[in-house]
């Protein structure tokens, strides 16, 4: 037996046996191997739900769907619309509180409408050292993270996908197309849909596959992983790039030369 078998088999026996649980699946390499012991533990006393909130981007919602049919976990999909919520569209410190605060609420709504005793989460023990009031928020609404309870980081969550042939074993990390919006600019439906538009721009051209598109008004500042920065510096690519985002909206279009690593370049989660 394998120190990653062992860490599934304590996932597997976190949740107590005959009861119902929720999974809150984003999408993500977390959430997915929560699903996965919910489904192995609870059999179809487990419930997988990705809430569709209008700044989740359609790539995010598709691969929650394919996961949740590798795993053959019931997968339910809730929609309602964040910017309808005027405290998460003025985009303070506190966007992802409330963005959080109100899928802990529906979450909670369909504990009970389908008699889940338990709702979960994907977050793990890496997640704890940013600055994560969305974790708070969560908490406040009886979500509990497993992960977090067992000591699991993100290293072996990767490694516990792959062995279960999840995947998503080596999906980049992803947030919310807000998170690319500046704290204090407000979050409008043309941004998120430009920013999305854009970052699907940036992988088809470049072949990368992390990726932010940071829209700072009439610039676009563009993040890809460190490892794949290489890939960037082609000049008729470049040419291709400045075209296509420029008929998009933006005025002048930037690479950032540091790469996307360390979240909070904006000043808010990500």
């Amino acid at each position: 037996m394998t120190a990653t078998t062992t860490s599934f088999d304590r996932l597997v026996s976190w949740f107590p046996a005959g009861s119902r649980a929720i999974v809150a699946l984003s999408g993500g390499v977390d959430s997915a191997v929560v699903a996965l012991a919910a489904k192995k533990a609870l059999g179809d006393n487990a419930i997988a739900i990705t809430a569709d909130y209008k700044t989740l981007a359609d790539e995010e919602l598709a691969t929650a769907r394919r996961v949740a049919h590798e795993i053959g976990i019931k997968h339910l999909v809730i929609e309602y619309d964040e910017l309808e919520n005027p405290e998460f569209v003025k985009n303070d410190n506190l966007r992802c509180y409330h963005c959080r605060t109100e899928l802990g609420q529906h979450l909670a709504d369909e504990a009970k409408r389908t008699g889940a005793q338990l709702i979960v989460d994907g977050t793990n023990v890496d997640d704890l050292s940013d600055y994560r009031p969305g974790i708070r928020a969560l908490r406040e609404n009886g979500v509990k993270s497993p992960m977090v309870e067992l000591g699991i980081d993100k290293a072996e969550i990767r490694r516990m996908a792959k062995e279960f042939g999840l995947s998503v074993y080596d999906k980049p990390s992803n947030a919310c197309l807000a998170s690319r919006i500046p704290t204090g600019m407000e979050v409008t439906y043309e941004k998120l849909r430009k920013i999305e538009s854009s970052e699907i721009i940036v992988k088809s051209i470049f072949g990368v596959r992390q990726v932010r598109v940071r829209d700072h008004g009439e610039i676009a500042r563009i993040e890809v992983g460190r490892d794949e920065l290489g890939r960037m510096f082609d000049p008729e690519k470049l040419e291709l790039l400045d075209k296509k985002l420029k008929e998009l909206g933006f005025r002048f279009v930037t690479i950032d030369a540091s790469g996307y690593g360390k979240s909070g370049k904006l000043a808010v989660v990500d």
